[in-house]
C-alpha cells in the first residue's frame, strides 16, 4: 500500500486558495482503469483510490501512516510567488 501525503495548488478556476490549508494523504493507483465497453467511463477494481484524507499538518499526516504501516512519500509543499507590481506598469 502506497500513499502520498502532499498539499494540494490553488486551483486554476477560481481565485481563492480554500482548500490549500490541510495536507492530503491519497493511495496511489494499484490498478489500470479499464474503459467500460457501454459508456466508455473509466473502471478499476481498485477501492482505495477513492480514500481521501485530509489533515491539518504534515505531520499528523505521517503519524496517521505510520500507525497504519502505509508506506507514504510527501510531495513538496506548493508555495505561491508574490509577484509585486505597480498599477502604472500597464502603461509602460
Amino acid at each position: 500500500m502506497d500513499a502520498r501525503i502532499y498539499r494540494p495548488a490553488k486551483t486554476a478556476m477560481q481565485s481563492g486558495r480554500a482548500k490549500t490549508k490541510h495536507w492530503v494523504l491519497e493511495y496511489e493507483r494499484q490498478d489500470r482503469t479499464r474503459r467500460d465497453p457501454l459508456m466508455g467511463w473509466a473502471q478499476s477494481g481498485d477501492t482505495r483510490r477513492q480514500i481521501r484524507l485530509e489533515f491539518d499538518t504534515k505531520e499528523d499526516a505521517l503519524d496517521y501512516a505510520k500507525r497504519h504501516k502505509i508506506a507514504a512519500r510527501v510531495l513538496p509543499d506548493h508555495q505561491r510567488r508574490k509577484v509585486i507590481k505597480s498599477y502604472a506598469d500597464n502603461f509602460r
